[in-house]
């Protein structure tokens, strides 16, 4: 039974992103390790942007300073 847990921030991804996130998960899942897909779970939790740092910085504050285009 796999379980998939994708982790982002809470910014703009609309439910039909998601759902195209677990279906594509799923069928990678499913064409390479072949596991049958009715037995696979995807989790997506989104966390706010205070609460992801990247290079020391939080990264509600690196959108404030503008510095986007790496962490897109």
């Amino acid at each position: 039974m796999p379980y998939i847990k994708i982790e982002l921030t809470r910014e703009n991804v609309t439910k039909q992103q998601k759902q195209l996130l677990i279906s594509g998960i799923t069928k990678l899942i499913s064409d390479v390790l072949e596991k049958d897909p009715a037995l696979t779970h995807v989790v997506i939790q989104e966390i706010d942007t205070d609460n992801w740092g990247v290079s020391g910085e939080q990264v509600s504050i690196l959108r404030e300073k503008g510095i986007t285009g790496k962490l897109k």
